[in-house]
Parts: structure tokens; C-alpha cells; sequence
């Protein structure tokens, strides 16, 4: 037993210098674990900010000026009056995103309660801010409407006062939840990209017969290839979110981070495996390249994290769960977004470690069979 440790010691240690050695994989981890964490958090934004807005006003009351100050930073530009022959042309150009036009007589109409009608001008190619700036627009006249009708009469009233409480992300920022998933999705990526990748390295410089003629087993040299790997990409991770996501995009991590950290070594033994058996297939990078997108992109899409796995098909939801990746997103948000302990996440933990177990018993069987082929 101690022997074999020590031989997936040393040729584990022989992987890290030779990842360290390769440029353009040590690159990809270091760009994957930073540039792409903080693009996907800032430049993916799901909130409405700073629209550009402009406004008929044929009213020019009271109302219809109250309305068009309410359109305020920082979810709306300073509004802009233009003439209604304008609109067209303005919006065809790309210089507004909203034109609220305002009717004449709105005010008078509004207080005799005939029901006046505003229209809202929407460039829906600017699809996420037209969507939800919709939304606002509504609100804001509705707000500004009913304001303006209480105070000229008397009015009862709503029966039911609402108050709505976001947790764990009060402001809705996106950068707060698309941040964290950048480093979450990179793991798989990382995982299966340089666990397979290693393998076909070996295959390529022609070093995999070095290692079939040493008193090696065929588990040693996988779980070598698996832990090597495995230690780069937490190392990664923990770095992430100390440096990236905590002090450069300013996101707060409720729980805590080690307790993620051992739930995602204990995920990268199923994520490692999977690179390995692709490399067992592949016999160059270009092969592995087209492997994972066949199996990781769908893992990554399909997990929770960029849709909630409730929102899928029944069927497509059901087969999700057997995957230890969906597990993974799960305690993953359960612990960075809403601060939950071992108590909470042991289940998926669970779930984690014996769809892994089993996952690596197959790619080991698959590694003997491959490194028999080979010997052959």
C-alpha cells in the first residue's frame, strides 16, 4: 500500500511539472479562473441601467411632468424632450432605447377617469434592458398616476399592502450571482480539459510507453493524473474567489469557503475522471476538444446553473439528478449565496461522492483496457 502511494506520489508531482511546462494550459487556467470570471460578471448584466430615454409631452401639465422626472439614474438616463416626428428616426438610429409619449390632455382625461392612453416606444433589440425597462416604465407611471389621483381626491385604501424581501441578493445585481457561476462552470471545464489532455500529452510525446514498461498498475497512473489535476484547479478556485471575486468584483460569500472548497475536491474526482476516459478515446486534442463539447457543455447547461433544473422538461430533469454536477451547482449556491453548513449540503455531498465513486470505477476499468491495448 505505502508503495503504491508513493508511486502516485512521484508521477503525480511528475504531472504538475509537466502542466507547469505547458504555456497554453497553464494560460487557459489562469485566464478561465480570472479575465473570463470577471467578464461573464460584468459585461452579462441582467438589470436595467442608465436606458437611454426620450419624451413627447403634447400634455405639458403637471402630471405629464411629473412622470418624466421620475425617470431617473440609475435605472434611466435624464429624459429627453423631443417632437413626435422625431421618434421614428431617433429609434432607428440607436440614440433611444425608450420614447414615452405623453397625449394631449392626459391630465384632464386622467382626472375624469377616462382612462387615457400612454405610449411606451420600445428598441427591442436591446432585448434584456427593453424586457425589464418595460416593466419599470409601468410601474413608474402607475406610481406617479396614482400618486397624483390621491392627492386630488379621496381615494381608499389597497386592501393588502405588499412587501417583498429578496434574500441573499437584495439589489438583484448580476454581477453577484454571474461571478460565482464563472468559477463554478470553469471547474468542469478545467477539470475535464487537462485530466483528458494529460492523458493524450502522454500518448503524443510517446512517454505513455515509458510508463508501461515500469512496475506501475494502471490505477496508479490514473489517480496520479487524477490528483495532479485536481490540486491545480482548487488551488484555482480558492485563489478566485479570495482575490477575483471578493476583492475585485466586491461580491460577498455568505457561507463558507473552505466547506466549498472540500465539496469541490471531492466533485473534481468525478469531473478529473470524465477528462480521463474522453482522453482514453481521443487520440490527439482536436479529438478531445470535440469530446467535451458533446459532454461538457450539455453538463454545464443543464446543472442549475444556468437555468433552474425545476424549469426543465420532467424527463430532462430526472436524468440531471443522476449527474453530480447538478449536485454540485446545488450545494455550490447553497453555500456561497445563502451561508448553508454541512448540515444542509451533506446530501449533495453524498450524491457527489457515489455517483463520483462510480464514474471513477468505470474510467479506471476503461484506463486498464486502454493501457492494455496499448502494451499489446
Amino acid at each position: 500500500m505505502m508503495r503504491s502511494l508513493s508511486n502516485i506520489f512521484w508521477l503525480g508531482t511528475k504531472e504538475l511539472r509537466s502542466l507547469f511546462g505547458d504555456l497554453v494550459l497553464i494560460g487557459l487556467v489562469i485566464y478561465s479562473f480570472t479575465v473570463a470570471v470577471i467578464s461573464q460578471a460584468q459585461s452579462s448584466s441582467q438589470e436595467l441601467h442608465r436606458a437611454s430615454i426620450a419624451v413627447v409631452d403634447e400634455d405639458n401639465s403637471e402630471l405629464s411632468r411629473r412622470i418624466t422626472r421620475a425617470f431617473q439614474l440609475p435605472y434611466f438616463q435624464s429624459p429627453v424632450y423631443i417632437s413626435q416626428g422625431q421618434i421614428e428616426p431617433l429609434m432607428n438610429s440607436g440614440r433611444f432605447t425608450f420614447v414615452l409619449d405623453i397625449p394631449p390632455n392626459f391630465q384632464r382625461d386622467v382626472l375624469a377617469g377616462r382612462k387615457p392612453s400612454v405610449q411606451v416606444n420600445v428598441d427591442a433589440t436591446a432585448m434584456i434592458q427593453a424586457g425589464i425597462g418595460s416593466g419599470y416604465a409601468l410601474q413608474i407611471i402607475n406610481t406617479e398616476v396614482a400618486w397624483f389621483v390621491a392627492r386630488a381626491e379621496t381615494s381608499t385604501p389597497a386592501p393588502v399592502n405588499l412587501v417583498t424581501r429578496i434574500a441573499f441578493n437584495p439589489n438583484v445585481t448580476t454581477a453577484w450571482f454571474e461571478g460565482v457561476m464563472g468559477i463554478i462552470n470553469s471547474v468542469t471545464m478545467l477539470a475535464i480539459i487537462l485530466a483528458g489532455a494529460a492523458l493524450v500529452r502522454e500518448r503524443e510525446h510517446g512517454t505513455m510507453d515509458h510508463l508501461l514498461v515500469m512496475p506501475l498498475s494502471p490505477f496508479e497512473i490514473a489517480m496520479s493524473k487524477i490528483w495532479a489535476n485536481a490540486l491545480v484547479i482548487a488551488v484555482a478556485v480558492a485563489i478566485a474567489l479570495y482575490l477575483v471575486v471578493r476583492w475585485y468584483l466586491q461580491v460577498p460569500i455568505m457561507g463558507s469557503i473552505p466547506l466549498f472548497l472540500g465539496g469541490t475536491v471531492l466533485y473534481l474526482f468525478f469531473a478529473t475522471a470524465v477528462g480521463l476516459f474522453l482522453g482514453t478515446i481521443a487520440r490527439s486534442m482536436p479529438q478531445l476538444g470535440l469530446l467535451y463539447i458533446l459532454v461538457a457543455v450539455p453538463i454545464n447547461m443543464l446543472s442549475g446553473g444556468m437555468t433552474p433544473v425545476e424549469s426543465q422538461p420532467v424527463w430532462l430533469a430526472t436524468i440531471m439528478k443522476a449527474s453530480p454536477s447538478t449536485h454540485f451547482v446545488s450545494f455550490a449556491q447553497s453555500i456561497l449565496y445563502r451561508g448553508a453548513g454541512f448540515d444542509v449540503v451533506w446530501p449533495q455531498f453524498l450524491a457527489v461522492a457515489a455517483i463520483g465513486a462510480l464514474v471513477l470505477a468505470l474510467t479506471l476499468r476503461r484506463f486498464r483496457a486502454a493501457i492494455a491495448t496499448a502494451g499489446a
